[in-house]
């Protein structure tokens, strides 16, 4: 069924559900208000399409579009668990579109039958302040951190009979167990499906197999991993890494960061970053290892009635 599409918006403006063909539209609107916000632009093309080709993800169902003429301004969505994203132009914030678009999300959200819809925002932004304005409480907070310009992180020797190496396409399933497993032990939400995960991380445009990283233990047995994603500005991110649960305290963590770190400067990356949250106790370690916090996220939800 489509997604709803009672938007209370200027007489000038239009809205309908969006299609992959839009997916350069959103791109653009929200590099718009990264530049804005943030001072750079992160979000890329590829990004939107590797999550709208998740299997799981119904675009006309679960997106809206909010047009100036033939003009992407504005749009949001709303996925499994309740995440939602929104972004709005700059050039068109101030006239009611972001509130329209987190209503949008609180009804598209129970008539899906949720309970809750949330979504990340800078902290202190315009974004931020409307949200708490309409209601959205704190769920956690989460920051981007990026290792400084010639800095390097101190190597961690393996444990014996360990290694690290580059992931075999016959362990992806294994790779994207030992993510879920571990990010399922502080993320309330449902598992996510191998076939989303290949869309994600291995059918995203630009993906290489170099980028996903494991430590296998003496028996050959993947037991870490980390995901590395190259991004058009140089740099590389590390978007998942996770190590078993009965392997840890051991250093592979650590040791997949110097790996992915390096192994992503000998394919021409400038900088390395990542991502984390207050869910998940890791801030303080990668701190420690020399990387510091450039921006900080909160994600802020509203319970929704189905």
């Amino acid at each position: 069924m489509p997604a709803p599409l009672s938007l209370d918006l200027p007489d000038s403006l239009s809205s309908r559900a969006l299609g992959m063909a839009d997916a350069r539209g959103v791109t653009e609107v929200m590099a718009a208000e990264q530049q804005a916000q943030l001072g750079r632009v992160d979000i890329e093309e590829a990004d939107i399409v590797g999550d709208w080709q998740r299997p799981s993800f119904d675009i006309a169902d679960s997106t809206v579009g909010v047009f100036d003429g033939d003009r992407l301004v504005g749009y949001a969505e709303v996925g499994l668990g309740g995440r939602g994203d929104a972004s709005v132009h700059p050039d068109y914030q101030g006239r009611g579109i972001g509130t329209a678009l987190a209503r949008w999300m609180q009804a598209k959200a129970a008539a899906s039958g949720m309970d809750v819809i949330g979504m990340p925002v800078p902290e202190g932004s315009d974004a931020d302040r409307l949200l708490a304005a309409l209601g959205y409480h704190i769920r956690w907070t989460s920051w981007v951190l990026q290792l400084p310009e010639g800095a390097t992180i101190a190597q961690r020797p393996l444990p014996e009979g360990y290694a690290v190496r580059t992931a075999e396409p016959a362990e992806y399933p294994t790779v994207h167990d030992v993510v879920e497993d571990a990010f399922l032990e502080w993320s309330v939400r449902d598992r996510e499906d191998f076939a989303d995960f290949e869309a994600g991380v291995m059918r995203r445009p630009g993906f290489e197999p170099w980028q996903i990283r494991v430590v296998t233990d003496p028996g050959g047995e993947v037991v870490a991993t980390a995901i590395i994603v190259m991004a058009d500005s140089g740099e590389a991110v590390v978007t998942r890494l996770a190590t078993r649960s009965d392997q840890r305290r051991r250093g592979l963590a650590q040791a997949l960061l110097v790996d992915s770190f390096a192994v992503a400067r000998e394919h021409g990356a400038v900088a390395s970053g990542l991502g984390t949250d207050s869910r998940t106790g890791a801030l303080g370690l990668y701190e420690k290892v020399g990387m510091v916090v450039i921006d900080t996220w909160v994600n802020r939800a509203i319970a929704v009635a189905p």
